[in-house]
């Protein structure tokens, strides 16, 4: 999904832009598994994707740089600060769910141990996978750290935030004002592409979705 976009926006809103980041590629997005809250590290590929990806995000020009403080968010968002110089905030709350006992499962394992709790997640129904978080639980902590550093922003200016793929799709719907059992609607994120929402006169718009490469499969939590 992809819009033109123009210096400044035209319909009264300021202008401001928020570019959310997937991290790179880690070990259990290969296998499959579900990462979670669990501080998996990024592979050489995924340390390549974050290089690669930052060197397109910093021709937005962005203003400010917060991340997860998880260390394949901190690694990703740190490709960006070599080329920028832009410095990271670090923010818990913007880790992905913690879902409990689903956490380094793989997909099949969660699907034979869980089925019911999967499919009633995969229908957008509100369930703590494995015991951990909601999705609205993850939205109340992500969604409010964006809205606060957007706020931070110049008239046009752009916010990059490093998380992780399921935290961020929370946080989309919950700026768009979507309904919960909407969320699942918006499809998941490839390693080291991003979302960018920017503000109008009625609130947050969706500009593009899973930007930055050709079509890749989704590897992880939200695929």
């Amino acid at each position: 999904m992809s819009t033109q976009q123009t210096s400044r926006n035209h319909d009264g809103g300021r202008g401001r832009r928020v570019v959310l980041w997937r991290h790179g590629q880690t070990a259990w997005n290969l296998e499959r598994r579900f990462q979670g809250s669990t501080d998996i590290p990024l592979t050489e590929t995924g340390r390549a994707q974050a290089r690669r990806a930052a060197r397109l995000l910093a021709a937005l020009g962005p203003h400010r740089l917060i991340a997860s403080d998880l260390q394949r968010a901190a690694h990703t968002a740190a490709e960006l600060t070599a080329v920028t110089g832009l410095e990271p905030t670090f923010y818990e709350g913007l880790r992905e769910t913690y879902a409990g006992a689903w956490q380094g499962l793989t997909s099949t394992e969660i699907r034979a141990r869980y089925g019911d709790e999967y499919a009633a997640w995969k229908r957008g129904e509100p369930v703590r996978r494995g015991g951990g978080e909601l999705e609205t639980e993850v939205a109340d902590r992500a969604a409010p750290v964006v809205l606060r550093e957007a706020d931070k922003l110049p008239d046009d200016g752009t916010l990059v935030v490093v998380s992780h793929g399921g935290a961020i799709r929370v946080t989309i719907g919950r700026l768009l004002g979507l309904e919960p059992h909407h969320w699942e609607s918006l499809g998941g994120l490839s390693n080291c592409c991003w979302s960018v929402l920017g503000e109008g006169a009625s609130g947050w718009r969706l500009l593009e979705h899973n930007a930055g490469t050709l079509p890749e499969p989704v590897l992880g939590d939200d695929d």
